[in-house]
């Protein structure tokens, strides 16, 4: 595993409940908003189990919705308490982000 997908495995739960936090969405749209938004590495592979452990932990709520031309799709929607664990999760990485902004822009890192 390289260092980006390390990088955004640590943020992935985070970021998939700020993007349900937006609207109601289901998998593959994540994925393809999580994409265009600069997280390449996402696949559907990779975010399915964690949808379902934010799902278990009560974060969001999952429901299937008829598609056109298709199987019904899982739509999740954020829970009250993924809201308030998308608060703190946003708190803290804040704090964190800020930290390493100022370690990374703090000096000539040896060069």
């Amino acid at each position: 595993m390289d260092h980006s997908s390390q990088l955004l495995k640590g943020v992935l739960d985070m970021c998939l409940l700020a993007l349900i936090a937006e609207e109601p969405t289901y998998g593959y749209e994540m994925v393809d908003k999580l994409q265009r938004r600069g997280l390449e590495l996402v696949s559907e592979g990779s975010i399915y189990p964690l949808l379902s452990r934010l799902q278990k932990k009560g974060y969001i709520e999952g429901q299937f919705v008829e598609s056109t031309g298709g199987p019904p799709r899982k739509y999740y929607r954020i829970a009250a308490a993924g809201r308030h664990q998308l608060d703190e999760w946003t708190h803290e990485w804040r704090r964190l982000s800020q930290g390493v902004e100022e370690i990374l822009g703090g000096g000539d890192h040896g060069r």
